[in-house]
């Protein structure tokens, strides 16, 4: 009895592309995967850095806004920022002397 199950040569063939196809689309898909990949671990590591970056920003900030409203080393000096703020109030208090003098 014969082997009916048995492949002709063209249909071996066309096995043998097939499966070279379906491996070749595989090969692209698995490319793709890690293209897509590497670009989001990029991403991410760029979303690092920028986080990093304004995180030492904000800590630069925070520190300069510190030493302007601390005292000095000598106890009798105010801070800079108390000296800005006490000259404002002062120039509002004089110019709404003034108005209120040479208004009428």
């Amino acid at each position: 009895m014969p082997d009916t199950n048995a492949l002709t040569d063209d249909e071996r063939a066309e096995l043998e592309a097939l499966r070279a196809e379906k491996a070749k689309r595989e090969q692209a898909q698995a490319a793709a995967a890690e293209r897509a990949e590497l670009e989001a671990l990029k991403a991410e590591a760029a979303r690092t850095k920028s986080e990093a970056e304004h995180d030492r920003a904000i800590a630069e900030a925070r520190e300069r806004g510190r030493k302007m409203m601390e005292p000095d080393e000598d106890d009798l000096a105010m801070p800079i920022g108390q000296k800005i703020v006490i000259l404002a109030v002062v120039g509002i208090a004089i110019v709404f002397i003034l108005m209120t003098f040479f208004g009428k």
